[in-house]
């Protein structure tokens, strides 16, 4: 039996290759996770609530516009920080210690056409280079107050292969049907929906990516639905907050809420 890694040693992966075509007034000039929400973009915003509970491996998985987010991740440093300008001397120095992060961020090319499981499958051997049998992970661009210690807990608790958080807003997204806190079924993006849905933040053993068959598999769809067909897909219920990014009008009610100080996934404060 393998030992539990400790939480900073555990990656997180965040989706962040789609193209947001339902959000073009944005993503026509950048990937959906640089969408601001306040004074920093959404993929801040998920790893600070991941990194609220210990977390510090951060694996990105680019691919539409990934050179936005490439350069802010380099340039992260020098923009959270006060800085010195000698422009004789062309030297800069850093003023003080802007920002708290002690993020490891591993900015990986996926694709720019790859599927959802595909671009997890892309990271397997960065994973096994880390020597993690597990997996944290989800998309980048929803929010989410869910404690993540404790949906790890459960992952732990029920020795399955998978573990997703399962919400219940109105909605058009993946609809599952559970007994006994298993997935007995599961249909993506259904016409109606009623009940729990797939809100993301999921936990996976690195056997999970061995379903995957490559660049063109719906993580959701095939992988999902075999787990589930196996009863090896656990889900944690989640009562709390959750928003996605999908749409403009969901991104000004995001705006809304941080800039009303009612950002319910700020768990950081």
């Amino acid at each position: 039996m393998s030992s539990v890694p400790s939480i900073a040693d555990i990656p997180v992966a965040i989706l962040c290759g789609g193209k947001g075509t339902r959000l073009k007034e944005e993503t026509e000039f950048r990937p959906k996770p640089m969408v601001r929400i306040g004074d920093r973009p959404m993929v801040w915003h998920i790893m600070k609530t991941y990194a609220h509970y210990g977390f510090q491996n951060f694996m990105l998985c680019l691919g539409y516009k990934g050179q936005m987010i490439r350069e802010y991740f380099f340039n992260y440093d020098w923009n959270h920080n006060d800085v010195l300008l000698e422009l004789g001397k062309k030297r800069v120095s850093k003023l003080n210690n802007g920002h708290e992060e002690n993020w490891k961020v591993w900015l990986i090319d996926t694709g720019q056409e790859t599927m959802t499981g595909g671009r997890l499958k892309r990271l397997a051997s960065y994973i096994d280079e880390m020597g993690s049998d597990i997996l944290l992970g989800t998309y980048g661009d929803g929010v989410c107050n869910v404690d993540i210690a404790k949906l790890l807990d459960y992952h732990y608790s029920h020795g399955k292969l998978a573990t997703i958080t399962t919400v219940r807003p109105a909605s058009r997204f993946g609809e599952l049907m559970i007994a006994d806190n298993l997935v007995t079924y599961f249909q993506e993006k259904p016409q109606t929906s009623a009940g729990w849905i797939n809100g993301g933040y999921f936990v996976l053993h690195r056997k999970v990516l061995d379903l995957i068959q490559g660049d063109d598999t719906v993580f959701e769809n095939q992988p999902l639905k075999t787990l589930a067909a196996l009863g090896e897909l656990a889900v944690y219920k989640h009562d709390g907050f959750w928003q996605c990014m999908d749409t403009y009008r969901e991104l000004e009610l995001l705006n809304k809420l941080y800039l009303s100080d009612k950002a319910l996934w700020k768990v950081w404060q």
